[in-house]
């Protein structure tokens, strides 16, 4: 889970690496862990040696799909700093674990989430301009297969029990198939986005109307703000991006609107444009990223941030495999990320692959496909 050291990037003080200024977050406060409830254990391994402490434990899923017993003496875990569990059965002895008393190192179990997103289906999708360099005009695009790939990725969030919301495709705005671009929506809040290019200006009136109508809380941008292709919550935290499209300046108004710590992603190839085609949110405590994508102070954060962190290559990065959408347990992302998924599911992730291959035509995944809107109205 994110940690809350007092030197990370948020506003309103000079941050030691990147001279930034951040406001500290509250004084942190160790707290010790509840014990867990007793669980039953199966498999072969039997009981817990004796001696291995108190007799509550929990059970976490290895590679041959048995069950492993471990023992849940821990004596204090804070949200910043890092604990060690013994485990027990030849198992390796120690597991690192950041935030809570979580496995990093077996497979288990893990809760999915259920989600509310909102699409926008690319009838009227086309390369027809460049800003950004996946773009290229002159190179043919299907638009029947990207209404196909979308329509797979839409169906995919359903059978995953999510529930999928649609905004009415407008003719002329060819890049209105990248939802995530639309806004950023927390807690039934709405905020409203500004583009950097001119071609896609268009697009935000037609998102905020739709936020209007839905019944969500709405602030209006006082700078250039792309959305939550910029803008991911990650726990009690928003990563925020700059260097390309959203401005620096628009951090300290989601901060105010959000009540949430900002901090700032500097990001430095152009080719990752907005943070969520270089940084995948996996679930409360979890994300994945290229560290090449970033500034040097940023990666020190992140680093800070999430010491277990998922490290993409830049082999799967150039097919956006990082614009993936995670619900705490499945990731949906591009089909041909293939050495990220591998490490997904070592982590204990089910991976899904969907090929976007002809929208990424325009720089854009699954993620960008994909707003995630969170505690509003629904629209009928």
């Amino acid at each position: 889970m994110p940690a809350t050291p007092e030197d990370l990037v948020v506003h309103q003080r000079a941050h030691p690496l990147s001279g930034a200024a951040f406001a500290p977050p509250p004084k942190h406060v160790r707290t010790p862990v509840p014990p867990l409830a007793p669980a039953t254990f199966a498999g072969p391994r039997g009981p817990p040696p004796a001696g291995t402490g108190s007799a509550q434990r929990f059970v976490v899923r290895d590679r041959s799909d048995a069950t492993i017993p471990r023992p849940t003496q821990v004596s204090a875990v804070d949200v910043v700093g890092r604990c060690r569990i013994p485990l027990t059965n030849g198992a390796s002895p120690w597991a690192t674990v950041a935030g809570r008393a979580r496995p990093q190192e077996q497979d288990m179990t893990m809760d999915a989430t259920s989600q509310r997103f909102l699409m926008c289906r690319p009838t009227y999708f086309a390369v027809d301009y460049a800003i950004n360099p996946w773009m290229d005009p002159s190179a043919p695009v299907d638009a029947d297969l990207a209404i196909r790939q979308w329509e797979q990725l839409r169906q995919t969030y359903l059978d995953l029990g999510h529930t999928v919301e649609l905004i009415d495709p407008v003719a002329g705005l060819p890049d209105m198939v990248f939802a995530a671009n639309g806004g950023t929506v927390i807690d039934g809040k709405a905020m409203a986005v500004q583009f950097r290019d001119p071609q896609r200006a268009d697009e935000a009136p037609a998102y905020r109307a739709w936020f209007e109508a839905a019944g969500f809380e709405l602030y209006d941008p006082k700078h250039v703000n792309e959305g939550e292709g910029d803008v991911l919550l990650v726990g009690d935290y928003l990563l925020a991006g700059t260097g390309f499209r959203t401005a620096h300046a628009s951090h300290a108004q989601l901060q105010e609107v959000f009540g949430y710590p900002v901090i700032t992603m500097q990001l430095v190839d152009p080719r990752f444009y907005h943070l969520d085609t270089a940084l995948t949110v996996l679930d409360e405590r979890t994300v994945a990223y290229l560290p090449e994508a970033f500034s040097p102070g940023s990666q020190a954060v992140l680093r800070r941030l999430f010491p277990d962190a998922v490290h993409a290559t830049m082999a799967d990065a150039e097919v956006l495999g990082l614009n993936a959408v995670g619900d705490g347990r499945h990731v949906v992302l591009p089909a041909q990320a293939t050495d990220l998924a591998a490490k997904l599911r070592d982590r204990g992730y089910e991976t899904i692959g969907i090929d976007l291959s002809e929208l990424r035509k325009a720089g854009g995944g699954p993620k960008c496909c994909t707003l995630r809107l969170r505690q509003g109205k629904a629209s009928k």
